[in-house]
């Protein structure tokens, strides 16, 4: 079973816990659109919420190069939690793993996403924030296809 999140163009929902450092978890749910321009180039959007929270939400578009017989790929990202991003994934057997870090961040901020497929249309992503060499933030949540 090959992978569909982020190599074929779709919708998703999102929903999962956030956890901040010092803080207790929050319920956080979301959409992620994946669309393509031609056969290298990909776009990802994504728009975090954190229902019955003051929080603000996250907000982030994802644009990307990824050639048809590579399993590596780059990324620019800009978010309005991080700003300017950059990264790096590989999509592996039965994940898709991104490592990304933040331009010009005097905090050295960077982070990772797992997205581990459980079926053709769910996946659970695990990601983390650092600054430096500590976390300050993790995301759980599922990723489930909408058809």
């Amino acid at each position: 079973m090959a992978h569909t999140f982020l190599v074929e163009a779709g919708r998703w929902a999102i929903e999962g816990t956030w956890v901040e450092k010092n803080h207790q978890p929050i319920l956080v749910k979301g959409r992620t659109l994946v669309a393509w321009t031609d056969d290298t180039w990909f776009t990802m959007v994504t728009k975090l919420i954190f229902p019955g929270t003051q929080r603000d939400e996250i907000a982030y578009q994802c644009r990307g190069r990824l050639d048809g017989n590579e399993r590596h790929y780059t990324y620019v990202l800009q978010q309005s939690l991080l700003g300017q991003v950059e990264g790096e994934g590989w999509i592996g057997v039965e994940t898709i793993i991104q490592r990304y870090w933040v331009l010009g961040d005097r905090l050295r901020r960077s982070g990772f996403e797992t997205f581990y497929r459980l079926n053709q249309n769910k996946y659970h992503l695990s990601s983390g924030i650092l600054a430096a060499h500590y976390l300050t933030s993790t995301l759980e949540a599922t990723l489930e296809r909408q058809l």
